[in-house]
């Protein structure tokens, strides 16, 4: 396991401070504020440690509230709001500098058998054969005008591998097409066998590129490039079928909608062998810069 991998592991591993209560910690970010995707992914591990038994995340629903402060800790209190004989429900409120930066609520199941179907999986090539973030960004490092925002996504990538099948919009800024995205995407090194965890990464990854469909659509290469202000408002995901976050996953990202300062990104995650595992839905808030 590489080193980036193993403090993401460590970032996931919250400290418990008394009953239902945690407390975690911030990684350096993209963004001057926590990273979104950190902390819903703490906030569930925070909710999934309070869960009796063997009940695997189905479901979970997000507000981010606040910009958080990525140099002070974050305290993750769970309400343990039902346990039912199948189902668990969990409200988890992350708090910094006594208010809330963060609400979510998080729905647990017991495995059950039940009807089968899905939608196909979409055309995508094989991730070996795209270029990896430390093949693509450097590349292309005429397009920033802060050259340090490549060391900040090469940074972002180190514990996870992610390909994109075509250039994202901060590659491709000036150029409108249709709002679609695709990435593959796994991490750097096998995981334990904690279905919590997986399920927990692949939150993590999730706010890494879902609204860049909404920025293909309009030719904005976003706030790398700067013609565009962004931050998620709300996130939802939906767990379907038992996956691996250590085995290449395909990100089929697609946007609906944009108006009002807002834009609407919807997605699923598939299994390399076709198998619909997770269920994706974002809204966040796209501005264009006044100048």
């Amino acid at each position: 396991m590489n080193e980036p991998l193993q403090s993401l592991l460590d970032l996931l591993d919250l400290e418990p401070i008394e009953q239902d209560i945690f407390r975690g910690v911030s990684r350096p970010a993209v963004v001057p504020r926590v990273f979104g995707g950190q902390v819903a992914a703490q906030a569930l591990v925070a909710a999934g440690r309070t869960v009796p038994g063997e009940r695997g995340a189905h479901s979970l629903h997000a507000y981010f509230l606040r910009p958080g402060d990525p140099g002070a800790p974050i305290v993750y209190q769970v309400d343990r709001i039902r346990d039912g004989r199948s189902f668990t429900t969990r409200r988890v409120v992350a708090i910094q500098h006594g208010q809330p930066i963060f609400h979510l609520s998080a729905s647990f199941q017991a495995a059950e058998e039940g009807l089968e179907h899905q939608d196909p999986m979409p055309r995508a090539p094989d991730p070996e054969t795209l270029p990896d973030a430390a093949e693509l960004l450097p590349a292309h490092a005429d397009k920033f005008p802060d050259p340090g925002v490549i060391d900040r996504l090469l940074e972002a990538r180190a514990a996870v591998d992610l390909r994109y099948v075509e250039d994202p919009p901060f590659l491709t800024a000036g150029k409108p097409r249709e709002p679609r995205s695709q990435v593959w995407f796994r991490t750097r090194g096998k995981l334990a066998d904690d279905p919590l965890l997986h399920v927990c990464l692949a939150t993590y990854v999730s706010d890494m590129t879902l609204l860049d469909s909404v920025l293909l659509a309009h030719g904005r290469g976003g706030w790398a490039v700067g013609d565009v202000v962004g931050a998620s408002l709300d996130h939802a995901m939906w767990f379907h079928r038992p996956f691996r976050a250590d085995e290449w996953l395909l990100y089929d990202q697609h946007s609906p909608s944009a108006s009002g300062g807002r834009g609407l990104a919807s997605a699923s995650i598939y299994t390399q062998d076709g198998r619909l595992a997770v269920s994706v839905i974002q809204e966040g808030l796209v501005r264009i810069p006044r100048t």
